[in-house]
């Protein structure tokens, strides 16, 4: 890859096409007489320095192949037991997975939540998930979450999931279900999902 001095966007552009690839490795670079930037992975003489090393791509759960039903099957286990763990009812926690990400593990939303169960950055740091990717910590987190607004609303089921879907501060400040198209009909997803769920435990 040959990149001259004015062309610094476009080696920008192309180093980071390069380090983004599926292959680890070390990147090097030379100048040459005509002032023209060489990078490479495999450097062909001594010219060459050292660059940057390429940086580790972050671990990807795996994805469960085939339909939800399957996805649903793999985290069962997992979910039973962040489940009995915090007190919270199976059923209703692969519903929230179910609307939330489909169990698939590395969902990821327009608005920044994350994994299985879409966990926003701040209720991740809140729980203390820092492989908010990882299935087991992931659900753990969502699990926790659940917990907390149950317990703050007094087990109001339809209370706690308007707050899981538009914020603690939404539904304080409509001292009830906020009156909004989406978290009304998410609410209404999960208790259907958490009856189907509930009658196959």
């Amino acid at each position: 890859m040959r990149i001259g001095r004015h062309a610094i966007t476009a080696a920008t552009v192309l180093l980071a096409a390069h380090v983004a690839g599926p292959v680890r490795a070390d990147i090097y670079m030379y100048r040459d007489a005509r002032g023209v930037t060489h990078f490479t992975n495999v450097p062909a003489g001594d010219q060459y320095r050292f660059f940057m090393h390429e940086p580790k791509e972050a671990p990807r759960p795996a994805r469960p192949a085939g339909t939800r039903a399957k996805r649903a099957r793999a985290y069962e286990q997992l979910i039973t037991d962040a489940a009995a763990r915090h007190q919270v009812d199976a059923a209703l926690v692969k519903a929230v997975i179910h609307a939330e990400s489909d169990f698939v593990p590395d969902a990821r939303s327009p608005k920044g939540a994350q994994g299985l169960m879409q966990l926003m950055p701040a209720t991740a740091v809140r729980h203390n998930v820092e492989r908010v990717f990882a299935p087991e910590d992931n659900v753990e987190g969502g699990v926790r979450q659940l917990r907390q607004l149950l317990d703050r609303y007094g087990g109001d089921v339809r209370l706690a999931l308007a707050a899981y879907n538009a914020g603690e501060g939404a539904v304080d400040r409509s001292r009830g279900v906020p009156p909004y198209p989406e978290t009304l009909d998410y609410i209404a997803r999960v208790l259907k999902f958490r009856d189907v769920y509930a009658r196959e435990q």
